[in-house]
């Protein structure tokens, strides 16, 4: 029995997700990361006095977290599809 265009079409299109699916949290991981560790730096010169110096300081190290981790998770990510 011959495969109908809409069943390739599914086909297609859920192998397409299964590929991007890994991917597709990352930017969202990426920006919360980095604007969590802003708000945490502009707390604490709140509650310390430092304005605006933790805020920088944390936002430079949410930004360096938050692309280490990307590229981590890539990299792990694409080491899994080549055993696959």
């Amino acid at each position: 029995m011959p495969q109908t265009k809409d069943h390739n079409d599914k086909q297609k299109f859920t192998k397409l997700y299964k590929d991007i699916g890994p991917y597709m949290g990352l930017g969202t991981q990426l920006a919360v990361t980095m604007v969590l560790m802003f708000f945490v730096g502009k707390w604490l010169d709140g509650e310390l006095n430092t304005f605006p110096w933790l805020t920088i300081i944390f936002s430079f190290l949410g930004g360096f977290a938050a692309i280490y981790n990307f590229i981590k998770e890539v990299l792990k990510i694409n080491d899994e599809k080549k055993k696959d």
